[in-house]
């Protein structure tokens, strides 16, 4: 069939049509140049163009959604998450101090910068999706991360709690409309580990993260390209199917996750996946042909090639090149 270009082959792929070829896309931080919006839009762009990815998944700086509300970090010197030197929630009584804030300006301002130099830049060539953290991922990161302690406020004070979460949404959904409005084709829903059942069980997201969820995703329904990431090991995939997005996206390699076929086998939503992101330091050439050929055999339709979460900064560029290569028969 005729060469596509890459926004006709990523509409294609996520209505289910035939493709000139499957897209393929990898993201991942480069945690020295997330700090400002031309640094973040330049390092996506230039990773963008090494590559030649069908579509472009704009990753923020890690700790912008926390910062927010007031969290603080240190930048790091070397390709290493940022270390955190203060920090907003301590007791359920700080969480049920949390309010809504502007999604608009600030450092959420700053990112919207940085999507709107994105587009200005490559827009008009390939969708761009920005990455939203869900309500309960961000009080988390207020409170220190993912688990524990925000479990434990949740066992003393689950109002407060609700509370701090749906001042959380109300923001999220400001913000994902005015990335939305500055031309994103969607958004990446992040909700971080929380959908593993290592760091919750199923009850406790039931009513602490997917009400929220939809809320926002709700908010977002009229976006072209919406997709879900369900992140970790033993995913709660199956509980999150029927959530309003385009596409899934997971480690379908990861231990307890369900496999691409099994995935397939249960909705007809675009499934976004097949190379094992946390070994893409070490995987040979045949390794990545391979894991890309396993993914193609599940069927050609529905289906985008890419890791089942963010890369290593430091994966080395023929490996990169190596899962096009694979896609696109080269």
């Amino acid at each position: 069939m005729a060469t596509m270009t890459k926004k006709e082959r990523v509409r294609a792929a996520l209505a289910g049509r035939e493709v000139d070829h499957v897209p393929v896309s990898m993201w991942g931080h480069d945690f020295l140049r997330e700090w400002s919006p031309e640094d973040l839009a330049a390092q996506t762009a230039e990773a963008y163009r090494a590559n030649d990815w069908d579509f472009i998944k704009l990753n923020p700086r890690w700790t912008f959604f926390a910062e927010a509300w007031g969290n603080e970090y240190e930048p790091p010197t070397e390709q290493v998450r940022p270390l955190l030197t203060k920090q907003v929630v301590h007791s359920a009584a700080d969480l049920a101090k949390i309010e809504a804030v502007d999604g608009t300006t600030g450092v959420f301002g700053e990112h919207i910068t940085a999507l709107k130099l994105l587009l200005d830049d490559v827009g008009d060539e390939v969708d761009v999706v920005y990455t939203l953290f869900s309500p309960l991922a961000v009080v988390g990161l207020l409170c220190g991360g993912v688990g524990r302690p925000l479990t434990n406020h949740a066992e003393e004070d689950p109002a407060a709690l609700h509370s701090a979460i749906a001042a959380a949404t109300e923001t999220l959904k400001q913000h994902g409309r005015a990335a939305l409005d500055a031309g994103a084709a969607g958004v990446f829903f992040a909700p971080l580990q929380w959908t593993s059942q290592r760091a919750c069980s199923l009850d406790f997201y039931r009513e602490f993260g997917r009400p929220y969820d939809l809320q926002v995703l709700q908010s977002l329904r009229g976006a072209d390209f919406n997709m879900l990431h369900v992140c970790g090991n033993e995913n709660m995939l199956e509980l999150l199917l029927d959530y309003p997005v385009h596409a899934l996206n997971w480690a379908d390699q990861g231990g307890g996750n369900l496999s691409l076929a099994e995935v397939r086998a249960l909705t007809d939503k675009t499934l976004i996946g097949g190379v094992a992101h946390d070994r893409m330091m070490e995987l040979t050439t045949d390794e990545v042909g391979e894991q890309v050929a396993a993914a193609l055999a599940v069927g050609e339709t529905h289906l985008m090639v890419a890791g089942g979460c963010g890369i290593s900064p430091l994966t080395p560029a023929a490996t990169k090149q190596a899962v096009v290569a694979a896609v696109r028969g080269g």
